[in-house]
Order: structure tokens, then C-alpha cells, then sequence
């Protein structure tokens, strides 16, 4: 059985949204755990990478700050996007040397 990589470039990208998100929001990591009735390890542990969420859990995320969950995906597929653009680019400049 595979295992996911937690490092892959779009997992970071959706915990650095969650991340600011909670930021923006001035929320705590342990008052957000409160909201979703759950450990602030359970917050520190997906925001480091040492967790992954899955999309019900998201959602909950989303709910508890307050953040649009369709704002929040629109917003991931933009940096998503951008950072395939910005490897494609990075990939042509490494062929032409």
C-alpha cells in the first residue's frame, strides 16, 4: 500500500490556506480546535504536514473559521494553477540550457 506524501506541492498549498485562513481569522490553533471539538495537536498536526485532511474535515475547517469552502477551493485551484505555470516555466528555461 502506497503512502500519500504529505509534501506534495498542492498539500502544502491547501495547508497554507488553512493556515491563513485561521490567521486572518486571529484564531488559535487551540480555539480552533475547540470549535471542532477536537486537540489542538489534531490543528498543529495537519498545519505542519504531519496529518492530512480529508474533504469532510476541510469542510469543518472552513466552517469553523468562517471561510467559504468554495473560496477556499477557488483559491487552491489559482495557486495550484499558478504553480504548475511557474514549474512548466522553470522546466522550459532547465531544456534550453
Amino acid at each position: 500500500m502506497s503512502r500519500r506524501n504529505p509534501f506534495d506541492k498542492r498539500r502544502e498549498i491547501l495547508r497554507q490556506l488553512l493556515v491563513n485562513a485561521r490567521r486572518h481569522q486571529k484564531v488559535t490553533q487551540k480555539q480552533l480546535a475547540a470549535e471542532l471539538q477536537t486537540t489542538q495537536s489534531f490543528v498543529s498536526k495537519y498545519e505542519n504536514g504531519d496529518r492530512l485532511v480529508d474533504l469532510v474535515e476541510t469542510h469543518q475547517i472552513c466552517q469553523a473559521l468562517d471561510y467559504s469552502f468554495v473560496e477556499l477551493t477557488n483559491n487552491f485551484e489559482m495557486a495550484v494553477n499558478e504553480e504548475s505555470a511557474n514549474y512548466n516555466g522553470r522546466n522550459q528555461k532547465d531544456e534550453k540550457k
